[in-house]
């Protein structure tokens, strides 16, 4: 079932909820340039298994309202807030795919972790995407750079290349095409103004601040967000988890469903 959350006077975000009835909850956040339609493969399986199911599309994304500005992590987070009010959700999981998993660790230090028990985070794009002077990982900025000069001249084949990295299982062309549909329901202006916030902010601080049990999958293969942020990650969370996945891309949520979901399960139930 999805309905529309007011997170500001004139800004909706499209959520989907699904088995509202669920024995625990799971709070999705995607991550760029898709909606919460990435978790396509979780949505089949896991309410079948007595779950809540709720995915956000952030703003500028999917069904979502796509205001000209609002695209830095602490207002991301702030949206997420105003949707986990609106819901009255409390003791859920909070699991974020790659600017999603960025959004949930600002949400964790922004917000106290207001109403979250535990973290999932999937290939996330933290502390840094980028390398910064003293932090040798991440990408070069000028990937950055191409990612928002190829938004304003040719959005879809810059989207296009961008899937052609994404994901390391062999996709179907029919699925390459969809995938690229999910990321052509943005607006411009909002995919450039993410890629802005990857070099603009740094979440260093934010991820000392993480004090629930958190589980981190990441594809060792990952060519978006390197498999060594995921060590970084790992060493600067406390009672955090690493589970490298050694088939996997950035989407490891797709390149190995069913352990994913086997993963995420055992570390909701544990």
């Amino acid at each position: 079932m999805g309905y529309y959350v007011k997170v500001e006077s004139n800004v909706k975000l499209y959520v989907e909820d699904l088995n509202p009835e669920g024995k625990k909850t799971i709070l999705f956040l995607h991550g760029w340039p898709g909606s919460h339609k990435l978790f396509e493969y979780q949505f089949n399986q896991l309410p079948k298994m007595g779950y809540r199911c709720i995915g956000i599309d952030q703003r500028g994304f999917g069904k979502s309202d796509k205001p000209y500005e609002g695209y830095d992590y602490n207002r991301l987070s702030d949206d997420v807030r105003c949707v986990v009010n609106a819901l009255g959700l409390h003791n859920f999981t909070l699991a974020g795919h790659s600017t999603g998993g960025a959004i949930a660790i600002r949400y964790m230090s922004r917000h106290k972790g207001y109403g979250v028990s535990k973290l999932a985070l999937f290939a996330a794009a933290a502390p840094s995407l980028i390398k910064r002077p003293n932090f040798p990982y991440g990408l070069e900025k000028e990937e950055v750079t191409k990612i928002i000069e190829g938004t304003y001249t040719d959005r879809p084949k810059m989207l296009s290349d961008f899937g052609d990295i994404f994901f390391f299982q062999y996709i179907t062309k029919p699925f390459s095409d969809w995938f690229l549909q999910l990321g052509l329901q943005a607006e411009g202006w909002s995919t450039a103004a993410i890629a802005n916030t990857w070099i603009n902010e740094v979440l260093f601080t934010d991820l000392r601040e993480i004090n629930v049990p958190t589980l981190i999958i990441h594809g060792i293969h990952d060519k978006v967000v390197p498999f060594s942020l995921g060590k970084v990650q790992n060493q600067s969370i406390k009672n955090s988890k690493l589970v490298p996945f050694e088939f996997s891309g950035h989407a490891s949520f797709y390149d190995q469903q069913e352990r994913f979901n086997e993963e995420l399960v055992k570390f909701i139930e544990e």
